[in-house]
C-alpha cells in the first residue's frame, strides 16, 4: 500500500501550522498530557488512522505509560488501568468520535459524567482534542498515509 497523495497539510499553506495551533491553544486547559494523548490513540484506533496510532501510542510510551495502558486501550472499559477521569475522556472521545452512530451522539450521561471530572476549561480543551485528533485521522486514513513515512 501507498499513500495517495502527499499529506494534505503538506501541500496547503499554513494548514499544518494552523492545527497545531489549535492542538496548541488546548495547553491552558488544565487537560493532563496523558489523557490527551490516550483521547488521540482511542480515537486514531476507531478511525483506523495507522499513522496516528503508531506516533500516539509512542508518545505514551516516552512519557513513561506502561505497557499494559498503551496495549489495552481499545478495550478500556473492560481493564482495571485508566482512572475514572480518564475513563470520561475516552467516553467522550469515543461519542464525538463515532457521531453518526446514534441519535444523541453524545448523551447527556457520556457528558454528565466528563462534567465530573473536568472542569468547563479542562472540557473544552478535551472536545478540541477530540476535533483536532479526528481532523488528522481523516487527513491520514483518506490518502492512505503510511507509518514511518509522513510528510
Amino acid at each position: 500500500m501507498e499513500a495517495r497523495l502527499r499529506n494534505p497539510v503538506m501541500l496547503m499553506p499554513g494548514a499544518l501550522q494552523a492545527l497545531l495551533a489549535l492542538d496548541k491553544s488546548t495547553e491552558a486547559a488544565d487537560l493532563p498530557y496523558v489523557t490527551r494523548k490516550l483521547v488521540h490513540l482511542r480515537a486514531s484506533q476507531i478511525n483506523g488512522c495507522s499513522v496516528c496510532v503508531d506516533m500516539h501510542a509512542r508518545e505514551l510510551k516516552k512519557a513513561g505509560e506502561k505497557d499494559e495502558r498503551i496495549f489495552a486501550l481499545s478495550a478500556w472499559r473492560e481493564t482495571p488501568y485508566f482512572t475514572d477521569a480518564e475513563r470520561a475522556a475516552l467516553a467522550l472521545a469515543e461519542a464525538g468520535t463515532r457521531l453518526a452512530d446514534r441519535t444523541d451522539a453524545v448523551t447527556d450521561e457520556v457528558w454528565d459524567e466528563a462534567a465530573r471530572h473536568y472542569d468547563e476549561k479542562a472540557l473544552a480543551g478535551l472536545v478540541i482534542q477530540i476535533a483536532v485528533i479526528n481532523a488528522f485521522n481523516r487527513l491520514n486514513a483518506t490518502t492512505r498515509q503510511m507509518v514511518g513515512a509522513w510528510g
